[in-house]
């Protein structure tokens, strides 16, 4: 659970409601990651398109490897993600 307020996924509406969506997991919720940003729809979308571009965008890294680096940051920064 995070530690801020964040929109729950029942109760998104708009922007919030399609991202939620777009990003649903099996277990049927969104990661924190994106709930953090769930107050301030502006700030999700760049949020999202940031994501989109590094994880998907026109590259040389895989998306295997750009899943390791996201992995490693992680766990130099001690996060449980």
């Amino acid at each position: 659970m995070a530690w801020i307020k964040t929109v729950n996924e029942d109760e998104a509406e708009g922007y919030v409601e399609k991202a939620y969506k777009s990003t649903m997991r099996s277990w049927g919720g969104v990661d924190n990651i994106v709930k953090s940003a769930s107050l301030s729809p502006a700030g999700l979308r760049s949020m999202m398109t940031f994501y989109q571009g590094v994880m998907h965008g026109d590259c040389d890294i895989t998306l295997a490897q750009r899943e390791m680096i996201a992995v490693t940051v992680s766990v130099l920064n001690e996060c449980h993600y």
